[in-house]
């Protein structure tokens, strides 16, 4: 994989605390928090919501819980108190939220998400549920490409990293000579994807999260965020709110 030749470089960040140094101007930027805020940013705009407005805070919550909003939020695995609900993908399927804004806060996907879209990068947000659909939106857009992983509370993710792995390959294999990585990060996820793609749940029973929702009771949502190109919806950030592109979905 590890490539210098090409137009736009590929490369994966692991966690939010390195950001200083992957951050660029006009480059896209791809936040992904597979276990669980961008699996469901992408299942709620599958099912045709509105827009997400995406807080760090419990105050933006419950300020935008007053405005009449409604509101999804956690902090780790357990539902905010303002909150109308979690932030499990099931949730955002629900018929009765077509159409509708909804607020999200989570411990660690909203966070990335504000903080890639700080230097006016195009924010794209990524799962396995969107994989391909997000990869070819960013190979289209043809700039550098930085996957963020938005790990746990700072620290690696293994299932982020999975993602970044199994996106940076399908970028540089769709970008047809346009895309290289010499990146340490995005070669070492792209090495730990193609170990866990034949049977991926099997894999992820390593990681540190998994066992973490277990243990809270939220790891139904599992299989489901394994499962690959779901959706065509390719969320992006814009004016403060997630929104699709009907053009891009």
């Amino acid at each position: 994989m590890y490539s210098e030749k090409g137009d736009y470089q590929v490369e994966v960040c692991f966690s939010p605390i390195s950001w200083p140094l992957f951050e660029k101007e006009n480059a896209v930027v791809i936040v992904t928090d597979v276990f669980r805020a961008t699996t469901a940013i992408c299942a709620a705009f599958e099912n045709e919501v509105k827009a997400i407005i995406p807080v760090e805070s419990i105050r933006e919550s419950e300020y935008w819980k007053n405005k009449g909003y409604i509101t999804a939020g956690e902090r780790n695995g357990i539902t905010l108190e303002c909150a109308d609900f979690g932030n499990s993908p099931y949730n955002f399927m629900k018929p009765e939220l077509r159409g509708k804004t909804i607020s999200m806060n989570t411990t660690n996907g909203t966070r990335a998400i504000r903080l890639a879209a700080e230097k006016g990068n195009e924010t794209l947000i990524g799962a396995f549920s969107n994989l391909s659909a997000v990869s070819r939106y960013a190979v289209a857009r043809e700039k550098d490409i930085v996957i963020l992983c938005a790990g746990w509370k700072d620290r690696f993710s293994m299932e982020d990293a999975l993602f970044a792995g199994a996106a940076a390959g399908k970028i540089i294999s769709e970008g047809q000579g346009r895309f290289f990585s010499k990146c340490d990060s995005a070669i070492a996820s792209h090495e730990l994807w193609q170990l866990a793609a034949p049977d991926p749940l099997r894999f992820i029973e390593k990681a540190a999260h998994r066992h973490r929702l277990k243990k809270m009771g939220l790891d139904e949502v599992i299989p489901y965020c394994f499962r690959q190109n779901v959706t065509e919806k390719v969320p992006r950030y814009q004016s403060g709110r997630l929104v699709v592109d009907n053009n891009h979905s």
